[in-house]
């Protein structure tokens, strides 16, 4: 069995853009980067909110927030990055 496209795709061409966005600095909140160091060292939500004297959810929230500043979407990849960043 073969499959046949009834036309042919066209190849995706980038439109140039006016202008280049630079990158933006971010930053965490002091608990964002503290809830970061135990994730990446790995701790499990529960472990860092016991540490941290807060609630698993209140973890899961800053991690979310992370997630959402830095553009990443698993917990590999925050480990990667809070290397990277030296924490």
């Amino acid at each position: 069995m073969s499959l046949t496209l009834a036309e042919p795709q066209q190849q995706f061409q980038p439109q140039p853009q006016a202008q280049q966005a630079e990158p933006q600095a971010v930053s965490l909140a002091p608990r964002e980067e503290e809830a970061l160091r135990h994730i990446a060292a790995g701790h499990t939500y529960l472990q860092t909110a016991r540490h941290m004297g807060l609630s698993k959810h209140t973890v899961d929230a800053y991690l979310r927030r992370i997630r959402s500043k830095l553009g990443v979407h698993t917990t590999a990849e925050l480990t990667r990055l809070a290397i990277a960043l030296g924490l």
